[in-house]
């Protein structure tokens, strides 16, 4: 395994990270600093260090959480504000979170020790779902549905949704569900202002092969062995990054 995968592997940092870390002569193995990107190691002999500290590669781990509106997607928070981690135990602080919800924003949440795969799934080109359910102000037409679809410019460029369809009402307006394959900030909400339609209520509702289900706002769950396969299989093979 190279040097910069297995740091990724840990959690450290993300393999592009990594690399530069080796490059800034912050990484050594078996007691010498290692500049070399095609160096390999064996987790099991070889002893890797990124500043001092030991690298470890704990068993791979993952949890499914309901991030209720109003907490911060982070570890702590200057204003004080709650975060996704003052629910979770104290030995989940270190897992890193897949896809920020802005402050707002309900929904699941996939938080992980596997930093290469975390990296993998929000790479562009995996183009993995994210599906949202949205109350938005007024009844989009079939006409603004096909213009999501299609694409709308925004100040950070344009951005379209995968799949759109009104699937119930409430008293000010329609439910969307909306399918996107990238993560941009706050991009669901810019898109349905865009077009008429501000979003008064929005959550996640799945990632990828993973949905909510049932989980209630608030709380977590560990994945299955066959969940975290399934999101290897929408990650794509290792090194296609």
């Amino acid at each position: 395994m190279r040097v910069q995968k297995l740091i990724s592997r840990a959690g450290v940092a993300s393999r592009r990270q990594a690399e530069a870390l080796m490059l800034e002569g912050r990484v050594r193995v078996n007691g010498d600093v290692c500049t070399e990107l095609g160096t390999r190691v064996d987790p099991a002999v070889d002893r890797v260090e990124v500043d001092g500290r030991l690298v470890r590669v704990a068993r791979p781990h993952w949890i499914a959480y309901h991030k209720p509106p109003g907490e911060v997607t982070t570890r702590s928070d200057p204003q004080g504000r709650p975060t996704v981690f003052d629910r979770l135990p104290r030995e989940e602080s270190g897992l890193r979170y897949v896809g920020r919800l802005d402050l707002l924003t309900g929904g699941l949440l996939l938080l992980s020790n596997q930093g290469d795969l975390i990296h993998r799934l929000l790479h562009p080109s995996s183009e993995v779902e994210r599906e949202y359910e949205a109350r938005v102000e007024g009844i989009p037409n079939r006409a603004t549905l096909g213009q999501l679809k299609a694409g709308v410019e925004l100040d950070d460029g344009p951005a379209r949704v995968r799949r759109a369809e009104v699937t119930g009402r409430w008293r000010h307006g329609a439910i969307l569900r909306l399918v996107l394959v990238e993560g941009r900030n706050r991009e669901v909400r810019r898109l349905c202002e865009a077009v008429g339609h501000p979003v008064e209520r929005l959550e996640r509702v799945r990632f990828g092969p993973i949905e909510i289900g049932a989980l209630p706002p608030g709380r977590w769950r560990e994945l299955e062995a066959h969940e975290v396969a399934a999101l290897e299989g929408v990650a794509g093979p290792h090194g296609r990054h």
